[in-house]
C-alpha cells in the first residue's frame, strides 16, 4: 500500500487533501441552510426547497461546460477560475440577510461547483495510471466523509442553524486551497499529460457523442433518480427534522446524522468497494439505488433517534455503493478524448438535486411534516423509478464488452 501511495501524483494529493478540507467546511455551513431560512428567516418549505434546488439547478445547467472547456482549454484555468470565484460566493453568503440575496447566491455556488467539481475529477483521471485509479478516487471519497464527520459538529457549535458567519470561515478556506493549486500547478503543471484532441471540437459534437452512448444514456438516467434519493438527505429531511414537534431539537439530531452518515461511511467504504468491485461495474448502483429507497421509507416511519440512526447506516451503505463506483464506472465507460466531456455530462444527474427540495417542500407544506410516512414513501417509489434504466445499462455494458472480447480474439487469430 505504501508502495501505490507513493505513486499518486502531488497533483492528486493536492486534490484529495483540498477536497477533505473544503469538505469540512461546507458541511459545516451548507446542511445548515435550509434549516436557517426555515427558522430564521421564515421561509415556508416551498420557498425553501427552491432556494435549495437553483443551486443544483445552475450545477446541471453548466457541470457540461465546465469538464467540456477544460478539454478544450486544460485543467489548469477551469479550476484556477473556478475556485477563487467560488471563495467569493461563500463571502456572499456570510453577508446575505435575505431571501433573494441567498437565491442569487446559491444560484452562484452551483455554478462554482459544477465547473471545479468534474474537472478536478478529470485531471485526477489523467494524472493516474490506470491500476491506481479506484485507490485514488476512493481516496478523494473518503477525504470527502472525512471532512463531513467533523463538519456538522463544528457548525453545531457555532450556530451555522442561526447564523451565516460559518460561510465566511469556508470562504477563507477556499482562498487557501486555491493558492496552494496555484504552487502546485507551478511545480508540477509542465508534467501533466498532454491530451489527444488535435482541435475544438463543436459542443453539438460532444453532446452527440455521450447522448448517443447506449450505455452511459441510461446511466445517465438511472443516476437522477438516485441522486433524486440521496438528495432528500439533506433538504427534505433536514426541514422534516427541524419542523416535526415531535423531535425535541431537529436541528441537533440533523447534525449527528450527519456526522454518522460520514462515520459509517468510512468504516464501510473500503469493505464495500472490495467486495462491489467483483460485482459488473452496473450492480453496484442497482444495489445503492435499493438501499437508499428502504432507507427513505424508514425516514418516514422513524418515531425516535433510534431508527432514524438505523435508517442512515442503511442510507449510507446505499450512498456508497451509488458514489464510489460512479467515477470508475464513467471512466470504463467514456472515450478517452472526451473525458472530461463525459464526466461533465455526468453531472446532469444533478437534475434529481434539483427536483428533491422541490417535491420535499411541495410535500411537506402539503401534508404537514408530522405526516412522515405520507412524505417519505412516495419519494422512496420515486427514487427505485431509475432502476429499470440501470438494469437496461447493465445488460448493454455486458453486451459491448462481450462483442469487445470476441472481435479482440478474433484479430488476435488473424494476426497470430
Amino acid at each position: 500500500m505504501k508502495q501505490t501511495l507513493r505513486h499518486v501524483h502531488p497533483l492528486a494529493w493536492t486534490i484529495i487533501i483540498g477536497t477533505m478540507f473544503g469538505r469540512l467546511v461546507t458541511s459545516m455551513s451548507i446542511p445548515f441552510l435550509s434549516i436557517y431560512l426555515t427558522k430564521v428567516l421564515g421561509a415556508s418549505p416551498t420557498q425553501t426547497g427552491l432556494t435549495i434546488a437553483v443551486s443544483s439547478l445552475a450545477g446541471v445547467s453548466v457541470s457540461f461546460y465546465g469538464g467540456y472547456i477544460s478539454d478544450i482549454i486544460g485543467r489548469k484555468k477551469v479550476m484556477l477560475a473556478s475556485i477563487f470565484c467560488w471563495a467569493s460566493v461563500f463571502v456572499g453568503f456570510a453577508m446575505a440577510g435575505h431571501l433573494w440575496v441567498f437565491l442569487i447566491v446559491n444560484t452562484l455556488n452551483g455554478l462554482c461547483r459544477a465547473v471545479f467539481e468534474p474537472t478536478s475529477r478529470a485531471l485526477l483521471s489523467d494524472i493516474t495510471p490506470g491500476e491506481h485509479k479506484l485507490l485514488v478516487f476512493n481516496l478523494r471519497y473518503a477525504a470527502v466523509n472525512l471532512g463531513v464527520v467533523f463538519g456538522p459538529i463544528i457548525g453545531l457549535q457555532l450556530g451555522s442553524a442561526k447564523s451565516t458567519f460559518p460561510f465566511l470561515i469556508t470562504a477563507i478556506v477556499y482562498i487557501a486551497y486555491g493558492l496552494v493549486l496555484v504552487l502546485q500547478f507551478a511545480l508540477h503543471g509542465k508534467n501533466l499529460p498532454v491530451r489527444s484532441v488535435s482541435k475544438a471540437p463543436r459542443l453539438r459534437e460532444a453532446l452527440a457523442v455521450t447522448s448517443r452512448d447506449r450505455v452511459f444514456l441510461p446511466i445517465l438516467l438511472g443516476t437522477v433518480f438516485c441522486v433524486l434519493g440521496y438528495g432528500h438527505f439533506g433538504s427534505t429531511l433536514a426541514q422534516y427534522l427541524a419542523l416535526n414537534t415531535h423531535f425535541a431539537d431537529g436541528g441537533k439530531a440533523f447534525s449527528y446524522m450527519l456526522s454518522l452518515n460520514a462515520i459509517t461511511v468510512l468504516i464501510v467504504q473500503y469493505p464495500v468497494v472490495r467486495t462491489a468491485r467483483h460485482f459488473p461495474p452496473v450492480v453496484p448502483l442497482i444495489l445503492g439505488n435499493v438501499f437508499v429507497s428502504a432507507a427513505l421509507i424508514l425516514f418516514g416511519l422513524a418515531g425516535g433517534l433510534p431508527l432514524l440512526m438505523f435508517s442512515v447506516v442503511l442510507f449510507t451503505i446505499g450512498e456508497v455503493l451509488l458514489f464510489t463506483m460512479m467515477d470508475m464506472l464513467i471512466d470504463r465507460v467514456a472515450k478517452p478524448e472526451w473525458k472530461g466531456t463525459y464526466f461533465g455530462t455526468i453531472g446532469f444527474n444533478g437534475l434529481g438535486s434539483v427536483m428533491a427540495p422541490i417535491l420535499g417542500g411541495l410535500l411537506l407544506d402539503h401534508l404537514g411534516p408530522e405526516h412522515g410516512p405520507a412524505i417519505f414513501i412516495p419519494l422512496a417509489l420515486m427514487t427505485a423509478v431509475g432502476l429499470p434504466f440501470l438494469f437496461t445499462a447493465h445488460r448493454r455494458l455486458t453486451e459491448r464488452e462481450q462483442s469487445s472480447k470476441i472481435h479482440r480474439a478474433e484479430y488476435n487469430e488473424r494476426i497470430g
